[in-house]
């Protein structure tokens, strides 16, 4: 696992231009289309660089990946920080899953893109699994503490909870990004009311 290895030093705004020309090229022309040739022209580095650091271009996706849900993760630790109430809870969780589809669909199209090769690739398919595990514990964790403060009172273990929720958005997502003109409202209402079950044990 060099190559993994190597990709890990690699840092700072150097390292920022390629994960964002990286994400940047596959929103505009897939996966398929998006050779390191392309990446390294708009990110400003040579493609020996590329090759260098990341070895493949989907370990490169992996770290873009890695990077966006970090941020995303970060951002929602932030605003369920505010929550006080169950109700806010499900608010912001809500709103992060739209706010996603609306302004920010690469994300997801990234996440199938890497399924998709960790289905070629049993050293991707590991790493998009700790990626996932990681997000998952992390969340529960954070369930956790808002069941500690009474804000919450889940009704199976955090972890369960978590895996069917992001389960449920990665479908979701899915479903309204590849018909755009759905009315997705009556299904999100329906989504939400589930999310609240699992959330509250009244």
């Amino acid at each position: 696992m060099e190559a993994a290895t190597k990709e890990r030093q690699l840092s700072g705004e150097k390292a920022q231009r390629i994960v964002d020309a990286m994400r940047d090229s596959v929103a505009r022309r897939g996966a398929a289309g998006s050779t390191f040739e392309h990446v390294a022209r708009e990110a400003g580095v040579s493609r020996g660089l590329l090759h260098y650091y990341f070895g493949t271009k989907e370990r490169l996706l992996v770290e873009v990946v890695r990077r966006d849900t970090e941020l995303r993760i970060a951002r929602l630790d932030e605003l369920l920080a505010k929550a006080k109430t169950a109700d806010a809870v499900l608010d912001v969780l809500v709103k992060s899953l739209t706010d996603m589809i609306d302004n920010d669909p690469g994300y997801f199209l990234l996440l199938y893109e890497l399924f998709s090769a960790g289905r070629r690739n049993p050293d991707i398919q590991k790493e998009v699994g700790q990626l996932f595990e990681a997000t998952r514990s992390h969340v529960a964790d954070v369930l956790r503490a808002k069941e500690d403060e009474k804000i919450l009172s889940l009704r199976f273990d955090a972890e369960a909870v978590v895996a069917y929720l992001l389960a449920v958005a990665d479908g979701f997502a899915l479903q309204a990004l590849s018909d755009p003109s759905r009315d997705i409202k009556p299904a999100l209402t329906a989504g939400a009311a589930s999310a609240r079950y699992l959330l509250v044990s009244d």
